[in-house]
């Protein structure tokens, strides 16, 4: 049956159709709605983990078991996960086994442009890379035999354009595939040195056939026109650009296996060309292939290494035509990404500013607390580094102890947050740690978490007490508190008496995100103009409800939710 399908639900499609038993992941944009797709088969079983290196090594202990698994992480969940990633390498597959990664060209949602190819390379793990969602669905189906004939976990390379974009897919029906048997085998699966040194020598052996396998297999394929000049090396969206710009001007070697790389298809393939380009986003992995095999191509010199392509930078860069875009509508003002209306992350970050506290931020919505007009974050590293870093921090500067706070969200600190708690108070520091508690993943759009009483397929659950993780990591009691967000004179006042004392402390600063379905929507506010004098101090919370016109505060009353922060900033009383 032919259907219209997101890449993400098409790969989860294709997990269904080959049987796969388990998914675990940790939610990442991108590759978020794989997992959330995958749940909604009752044949698979799916699950949140705290985070990525969990997921992966519930998906390995699944495939040891015998059961195809997945596992599905943004770029930089693969760095959380390295570690089983490369041991799963050496050790193999029991069921087949397949990481789905999503990498983001020009950085939407994250911190860096990172390449997860190299990962694939470094590993010595086959790296596959769809360039629709009909080959986002064949590919992950493909993948499980692939995976079970060299036993090895294979890695499906998405990307934010294929992972988000929608094309048709031809579905069919699921494979039930039967468990494969579990054997003891220390020698293949317990990594010692003495062990590993063995496994070390079969994956060299398995790379090897798998180069073989690439000169023919069905993941590459070759689109000829006739009396073409210029061959094009490409993969993923990159040849869907290509193909759009250069059409029957060019033929294409389409890559879908990414390592290991062809080689003799590869330069007969660029033998018959006058030109040959290379096309890839971000680095330069195929063409320095082909430069070492001997190919003569055009790539990184005239192709940028950052941001996504397109076609429009294909023809600018490669034919020298500048397109030119003419419109007679007025252009659409650019919107700075702002908190929600209601967001209780508001108020804190709001206090952060007005006391002049140097901030560790984290990864996360409330990571939007560094834009203006709130500007109160100093820090954003990776996620889970925000304690650990104002620790360090304050051990070189013990001065500023009492004038800097961590801020992390109740998902991050059960993703990596937790550790660097352990180490402040192993470590005797005394930083102070804010806890933002909206009880859900709000950055990825609301996925369950330990807080939030829910699993990902829908099964109540006692959520897990964040004080009481903060008590086992060593805080003191009277050094934990609860606070509501939205109270600024308590929120200032326990700020000032936590930041005052000489031991580590942690505040939760606890109020359901705005946006659940479960959390009531209160009545707008509205402006008393007779009050208001228009001094714009309720526009310091950034609120994008509230702006002001003909030198009197407006409220949108379509955008307001009632939570009634911006009153604390009016000392007039205007805001009713």
């Amino acid at each position: 049956m032919k259907k219209i399908m997101l890449g993400n639900e098409a790969v989860a499609r294709g997990l269904y159709e080959a049987g796969v038993r388990l998914v675990s992941s940790y939610p990442g944009t991108p590759s978020t709605e794989i997992t959330e797709f995958a749940a909604g088969y009752e044949e698979i079983y799916a699950e949140w983990a705290p985070n990525e290196k969990v997921a992966m090594e519930v998906a390995i202990g699944a495939s040891i078991a015998g059961g195809r698994a997945f596992c599905a992480m943004k770029h930089v969940g693969l760095n959380v996960a390295a570690d089983p990633f490369f041991i799963g390498s050496y050790i193999g597959v029991g069921g087949g086994l397949l990481i789905g990664v999503a990498d983001d060209p020009g950085m939407f949602s994250s911190q860096n442009e990172q390449d997860s190819r190299h990962y694939a390379i470094a590993a010595k793990l086959p790296c596959l890379e769809p360039s629709d969602s009909a080959e986002c669905l064949a590919f992950t189906k493909m993948a499980y035999d692939f995976s079970e004939r060299f036993d090895t976990p294979v890695l499906l390379r998405l990307n934010t354009r294929i992972s988000h974009s929608r094309s048709i897919v031809d579905t069919s029906e699921r494979l039930e595939k039967e468990l494969v048997d579990y054997n003891k085998d220390p020698s293949k699966r317990v990594m010692m040195p003495a062990n590993a040194k063995g496994r070390h020598v079969v994956l060299e052996a398995r790379f090897d056939e798998m180069r073989t396998y690439a000169e023919s297999c069905p993941f590459n394929r070759i689109v000829e026109n006739e009396g073409s000049k210029i061959g094009i090396i490409t993969a993923g969206p990159s040849f869907n650009y290509a193909r759009e710009v250069f059409g029957e001007k060019a033929s294409y070697f389409k890559l879908g296996l990414l390592n290991p790389m062809p080689t003799e298809a590869l330069k007969a393939f660029a033998s018959r060309f006058e030109t040959v380009y290379v096309i890839e986003e971000l680095d330069d992995i195929i063409e320095t292939h082909c430069k070492k095999i001997g190919i003569q191509c055009i790539g990184k010199e005239l192709l940028p290494l950052c941001d996504e392509y397109s076609q429009e930078l294909l023809r600018d860069k490669l034919l020298g035509e500048k397109t030119e875009f003419v419109s007679d509508e007025t252009p659409i003002p650019g919107r700075p990404p702002v908190l929600c209306p209601g967001c209780p992350h508001r108020g804190m970050f709001y206090l952060f500013k007005k006391m002049g506290l140097y901030v560790s931020g984290d990864i996360g919505c409330y990571t939007l607390g560094a834009l203006p007009p709130l500007g109160a974050m100093d820090t954003t590293l990776c996620m889970g580094a925000s304690i650990s870093a104002l620790h360090g921090f304050n051990k070189i500067r013990p001065d500023y102890a009492k004038k800097s706070v961590a801020v992390i969200g109740d998902s991050t600190f059960f993703h990596s947050g937790m550790t660097g708690l352990v180490n402040t108070t192993y470590n005797k520091g005394i930083s102070t740690v804010v806890i933002l508690d909206n009880r859900i993943t709000g950055m990825t759009g609301h996925q369950q978490n330990p807080t939030s009483g829910m699993t990902l397929k829908g099964e109540e659950f006692h959520d897990i007490c964040i004080e009481d993780i903060v008590l086992a990591a060593g805080i003191a009691k009277e050094n934990l508190r609860v606070i509501d967000p939205d109270n600024l004179i308590e929120g200032e006042q326990i700020l000032r008496e936590e930041l005052a004392k000489e031991a580590p402390s942690v505040i939760i600063a606890r109020k359901p995100c705005a946006l659940l379905k479960s959390v009531k929507r209160l009545p707008a506010r509205t402006v008393d103009v007779n009050k208001c004098v228009g001094c714009a101090a309720c526009m310091k919370i950034g609120c994008p409800c509230i702006s002001v016109v003909n030198k009197k505060a407006v409220v949108d009353q379509t955008l307001c939710v009632g939570c009634g922060l911006c009153k604390h900033m009016c000392r007039l009383g205007a805001l009713i």
